[in-house]
């Protein structure tokens, strides 16, 4: 059997200003933008420079209770983790693009990270794990 996580769902409040943060500031590649007519809404995907994996869709709240959980889908904790091959050459971009670190960088036996908001306050890590990591970039 094979299986894999093809995107998570990511609640926002604005689908342009989701997509002008995430392409702009982060770098990812916007994927899908596409009108879903019979629902009227959009179906838009994104995802890290270059990734192969999981990727996000952003999903705009439609109703109150959605309302509430925009820039706190995970109670407060790290929501997301963003690897990178290359941990400082990132991090000093997201700081020239604006991007608010909530937590400095610091290493761990796993590898560098540290953490940053989104445009919504959800809290992500950026790290690069170490080499002899089963998810460290080969």
């Amino acid at each position: 059997m094979r299986q894999s996580i093809v995107h998570i769902a990511l609640v926002v409040e604005d689908y342009d200003d989701a997509i002008k943060f995430y392409t702009k500031k982060l770098n990812f590649e916007l994927i899908q933008d596409i009108y879903q007519t019979k629902q009227d809404k959009r179906w838009v995907v994104i995802a890290p420079p270059a990734s192969k994996g999981t990727t996000i869709l952003l999903a705009k709240a439609s109703n109150k209770k959605q309302k509430e959980f925009v820039g706190n889908q995970s109670g407060g904790r790290v929501f997301l983790f963003l690897n990178s091959d290359d941990f400082w050459r990132d991090y000093h971009n997201m700081l020239e693009n604006g991007i608010k670190f909530t937590r400095k960088p610091k290493e761990e036996d796993y590898g560098t990270v540290a953490v940053f908001e989104d445009l919504y306050g959800n809290l992500w890590d950026l790290l690069q794990l170490n080499s002899e990591h089963p998810l460290a970039f080969k």
